[in-house]
């Protein structure tokens, strides 16, 4: 029996969409004071212009940078509390659909060579200085990113816990702590917490059943299987997989990878156990958890055989069931495309400042900015018949029109996706009809010349002005 895993799901039914800029996007800010409640404000709408530029730059002008730094600065503003906005915000977008899946990861950012910058600790070396991010952020089946839940940074030796693990375990706790508010408020969204292999800790598991225990609600979770667990069986998991029935076969496209991986077909066949497994240290509960193998029985020769062992709380009994795990955990793709644009379009780890928290205050400004470029790409790619004007301010779709085309804008704002085409067309998409939708990184390029069309627009029409 065959079947098909696509890397990008089908086209979606339009959502509703809330129009939200920048701006909106931290609204509800509360950092203690009006006047830095409306900085904040304008900080995030002047880095996410000109993301890829230095603070300096993209704010302008001394006054306004000196404003920007002294907030940055500031000892009663930390991280939490800028980001607190876009949590309550994500939330409540994650209300309109049945299932979210909230992807968490941890990335290194490198500061080695900045040695002026204090609280930096190691990386994977004495030599390389930085620190390291956690966010987790939620997901639709369909690929649409909704925005961070939560993010955490900290720097090595790592003082608060004994082991960093517990980032990932207040992580899955947070998604929990929402999935019960969901409950209490008669919000039917399912959540289901996601993670790579460095998520495969058997205490994040036992505290789902800590949680039900308790009388509470907690998310489903689905991980991608690191260490081969005994069994109350006698067996690993993975023997008792290589033993297991196949329930069919999936055929995708792997995309082009790492050390020039070229891109090609791939077949896999797949295999499923129910299983208690045995707690890696006393104290803790036997767990029943289900484990998938999707592994390529036959690569083409020289090749390694693409495989994947996921494991999960949830019950897998069907082809269709396993298939549906299995396009979830190509979900968590999306938080390497955020980390992606955090560094190489935000470019965070160039920042130039003085002391560890103010670096993560900035982060905090970035890491929204990130989000609503990968929001904006994955939205005009699901729902490109949406009006542009729901994340797009009139002055900006205009002028991009305008420069485009050489006409006068319409009066009903053009498409979503027709606009982001147009955008993506000056970060070097060349909108042939091979190209597919344009990717985060020529939206993001595109943005930024198009702040430039929107000055430009706007000192033509004072010109005009001026004439009459």
């Amino acid at each position: 029996m065959n079947n098909h895993l696509d890397i990008i799901s089908d086209p979606v039914e339009p959502i509703l969409i809330e129009s939200r800029t920048l701006k909106d996007e931290i609204a509800g800010i509360d950092l203690g004071d009006k006047r830095l409640n409306q900085r904040a404000c304008a900080i995030i709408e002047q880095l996410g212009r000109q993301p890829s530029n230095s603070i300096p730059s993209a704010i302008g002008g001394w006054s306004e940078t000196k404003s920007a730094y002294n907030l940055l600065a500031n000892e009663d503003i930390n991280a939490q509390k800028i980001l607190e906005p876009h949590y309550q915000a994500t939330i409540e977008r994650m209300k309109q659909h049945p299932l979210v899946l909230v992807a968490q990861d941890t990335t290194e950012l490198d500061y080695t060579g900045k040695n002026d910058i204090e609280g930096l600790g190691t990386l994977n070396s004495e030599t390389r200085k930085g620190l390291y991010l956690h966010p987790s952020l939620a997901i639709t089946p369909e690929r649409l990113s909704l925005g961070q839940v939560s993010s955490w940074s900290w720097t090595r030796p790592f003082v608060d816990a004994d082991k960093e693990s517990i980032r990932w375990i207040e992580g899955y706790q947070r998604i929990c702590d929402i999935q019960q508010q969901f409950k209490e408020d008669g919000v039917s969204t399912k959540l289901v917490s996601m993670a790579d292999r460095e998520g495969d800790i058997y205490d994040l598991f036992v505290e789902r059943e800590r949680i039900m225990q308790r009388g509470g609600i907690a998310a489903d979770w689905l991980i991608r299987s690191q260490h081969d667990r005994k069994t109350e069986e006698g067996e690993k998991i993975r023997a008792l997989l290589a033993k297991a029935p196949s329930l069919g076969e999936i055929t995708f496209n792997l995309p082009k990878g790492r050390e020039n991986r070229e891109a090609r077909p791939v077949v896999q066949t797949l295999r499923v156990v129910s299983v208690p497994v045995s707690p890696p240290k006393k104290g803790l509960p036997v767990l029943t958890v289900t484990a998938i193998l999707a592994r390529e029985e036959h690569p083409p020769k020289g090749t390694k055989p693409v495989q994947w062992i996921l494991i999960t709380n949830l019950t897998v009994a069907t082809l269709e069931e396993a298939k549906e795990k299995l396009d979830w955990y190509l979900c968590r793709w999306q938080i390497e495309v955020f980390f992606k644009i955090l560094k190489s379009g935000c470019k965070v780890e160039e920042l130039q400042l003085e002391k560890i928290d103010r670096i993560e205050n900035a982060l905090a400004f970035y890491q929204i900015i990130a989000w609503r470029i990968l929001y904006l790409t994955m939205l005009g790619r699901e729902c490109p018949e949406l009006p542009c004007n729901l994340v797009f301010e009139d002055q900006e779709w205009q002028a991009v029109y305008i420069v485009t085309t050489r006409e006068r804008p319409p009066e009903i704002p053009p498409s979503l996706g027709k606009i982001i085409r147009m955008v993506a067309g000056y970060g070097g998409f060349l909108n042939r009809k091979s190209d597919g939708f344009p990717g985060s990184q020529t939206i993001w390029i595109g943005l930024q010349r198009c702040r430039d069309f929107v000055l430009g627009v706007e000192a033509q029409k004072d010109l005009d002005g001026k004439r009459r």
